[in-house]
């Protein structure tokens, strides 16, 4: 992958967090029309067919025989685990809330990075992180009011780690595989083992198959999981995978002011100390260290 301008990061940056922050609410109102284990692959199963339609010209860089087991651990953690545990866990929480709660994962990858790829640590990386997932708990804040369903809790928590883990891991081996391949095969093969499953526990006739319905399906399968993915990787190979993984410290923001615009979710205060803390924790961690001067003889 080429190196990306200033410009071009930007730009990816802000279509993965307003895409990925939209989707938590269409998710929560799509899970109305569709049981979440079948949601969970139908969704992931379409991403992966059309990246596929891409992949298949790049077929020598497949390379199934030597990087099989990379694929098989990336599809574990990004796809069955990460989408599985949130498709399931969404029902327990309101969809901001959960949203804030998987966004622990930006912490998890600045502490795996510095522990399993040598990335530099420092104070203000340290406090940054801090300070990001403190902005989430702020935000989340207004949610505690209601039922708070432990259940709920730990399936957010759970998927933010499979996350965290699985990005580190791809990170890690990223120089070994094509990202093209390594996407749509994991979304692919996990869409496959979760459509399964759905069909086996659940029933394709509690479907409704309404005009909505199709379209946040639709929405969610092209922008949120096919193009999403490779851009989330694109991102990541250009540049320190903590410093990436601030970013997306707003994608509870943008899912909670949907949820606030469109679905009723109540405005309080605590969405704007929220974003104050995100924005510092974005600054803090991408803030290159001053250089330090000689000091006079």
């Amino acid at each position: 992958m080429g190196t990306l301008t200033r410009l071009q990061t930007a730009m990816l940056i802000a279509f993965l967090v307003i895409v990925w922050g939209i989707n938590w609410p269409l998710t929560k109102e799509a899970l109305q029309d569709m049981p979440p284990i079948l949601f969970s692959g139908v969704r992931t199963l379409i991403g992966g067919l059309l990246l596929l339609v891409v992949a298949i010209p790049r077929y020598k860089r497949l390379q199934l025989r030597k990087n099989g087991s990379i694929y098989l651990i990336s599809t574990l953690f990004n796809v069955v685990l990460y989408y599985g545990l949130q498709t399931i866990g969404i029902h327990y929480l309101p969809a901001g809330l959960f949203s804030a709660i998987v966004f622990l994962q930006p912490v998890l990858v600045g502490l795996f990075s510095w522990l399993w790829l040598g990335e530099m640590m420092n104070g203000m990386k340290i406090v940054g992180l801090i300070l990001g997932f403190a902005g989430v708990g702020v935000m989340s804040a207004g949610g505690l009011s209601g039922h708070l369903s432990m259940t709920g809790i730990m399936l957010a928590l759970s998927s933010g780690l499979s996350w965290a883990l699985g990005t580190v891991y791809v990170k890690k081996v990223s120089s070994r595989v094509d990202s093209i391949w390594l996407v749509s095969i994991q979304l692919t093969v996990g869409g496959l083992l979760m459509t399964g499953a759905g069909s086996f526990i659940e029933s394709w006739s509690d479907v409704n198959w309404r005009p909505q319905f199709i379209f946040n399906l639709l929405f969610i399968s092209v922008f949120v999981i096919a193009i999403g993915w490779i851009v989330f990787y694109k991102l990541m190979n250009s540049g320190e995978a903590s410093r990436m993984s601030s970013f997306t410290f707003l994608i509870p923001l943008v899912a909670i002011l949907i949820s606030t615009l469109f679905f009723n979710e109540p405005f309080t205060f605590s969405l704007l100390g929220g974003l104050v803390c995100i924005l510092a924790s974005i600054y803090l961690v991408n803030r290159k260290p001053a250089a330090r001067q000689a000091m006079p003889s």
